[in-house]
């Protein structure tokens, strides 16, 4: 019996996604195609691999066991490329990367014509959205991440630290007044990023201030709270490599400097599990690595300790 990658590909979609159509549309394959090839995959191995419903597919017992050595069997092939590519200089296929629209706009595609240049071989499908998406339903081979990771199976990698402070313009400042507690902050403009209504400033003696603080305006982009801050309207919650050309132009004034936004947090680059990253993977992480800490040291170098 014989069987060929593309069908192992797609069993493993169908598997995680339960749809077939769904899994063959990320092929290119109708849902026909897709069908008939997971069909045959059964006939071949002489099992039925899949409970089909009119409302869900689910793997059989014969199924779950057959998907462990197909992911294996995948990882095996993807590992005898990387090897292969380590003495070649082909690295090709298709990658597919998500990332914060602000951080990948500064971080991530002024570079995206160098790395090109060097992996012609490569497609790259790059999808920037503060919105965090599945990487393993959407299959995305990596992705990258500021802030607390939920626990989860991914496999995360530390790129750099993600410093936070408050800002706000000279203007608001002379408006309103700079406030000298955390505190203070109950009285004022603050510009939210998503959701939250809370924020967490550190002081010097270690305790942790949690102030309820009121929005004039909430936003799901970065850039945008930047510009408002900008513009006077509030003291905003940023990231250093955002705000650090600003503050040292004069633009913005670090708020409440003896106090630390908490809880800190950092760069990440998270995969899907799996015991091997593909070389086209590799090259990009490597890659953009090296870029994102020179940018950050660029943006925000000599500014905090």
């Amino acid at each position: 019996m014989s069987f060929d990658l593309k069908t192992l590909e797609l069993f493993v979609r169908v598997a995680m996604l339960g749809a077939i159509g769904r899994a063959g549309a990320e092929f290119k394959l109708s849902p026909t195609n897709a069908t008939q090839r997971i069909q045959a995959l059964e006939t071949g191995l002489g099992v039925k691999l899949l409970n089909r419903t009119t409302r869900a597919i689910s793997l059989t017992p014969d199924g779950e066991i057959f998907l462990e050595h197909a992911k294996r069997i995948l990882d095996d092939v993807e590992e005898a490329k990387t090897a292969l590519s380590d003495t070649s200089t082909s690295i090709s296929g298709l990658l597919r990367v998500t990332a914060s629209a602000s951080f990948g706009r500064s971080h991530i595609v002024p570079f995206v014509p160098e790395f090109m240049q060097l992996y012609p071989d490569v497609t790259l499908e790059l999808n920037l959205s503060d919105t965090i998406v599945d990487i393993v339903e959407m299959a995305y081979d990596l992705a990258f991440r500021i802030g607390d990771l939920a626990p989860s199976t991914l496999l995360a990698q530390k790129i750099d630290d993600n410093p936070r402070m408050l800002v706000a313009s000279p203007d608001y400042l002379a408006r309103a007044g700079a406030p000298q507690t955390p505190e203070d902050l109950a009285d004022h403009a603050c510009l939210l990023l998503g959701a939250t209504r809370t924020w967490e400033l550190i002081g010097p003696d270690g305790a942790v201030h949690k102030i309820p603080v009121k929005a004039p305006v909430t936003v799901n982009l970065g850039d945008a709270v930047g510009a408002w801050a900008l513009a006077g309207m509030g003291i905003a919650q940023t990231s250093l490599w955002h705000a650090g050309p600003d503050l040292r132009a004069g633009r913005l004034v670090h708020v409440l400097a003896g106090f630390r936004v908490w809880p800190e947090m950092k760069i990440w680059a998270v995969r899907p599990p799996g015991r091997l990253m593909p070389a086209r993977v590799k090259a990009f992480l490597e890659f953009m690595q090296e870029r994102i800490l020179a940018t950050n040291e660029h943006m925000y170098g000599g500014l905090i300790d």
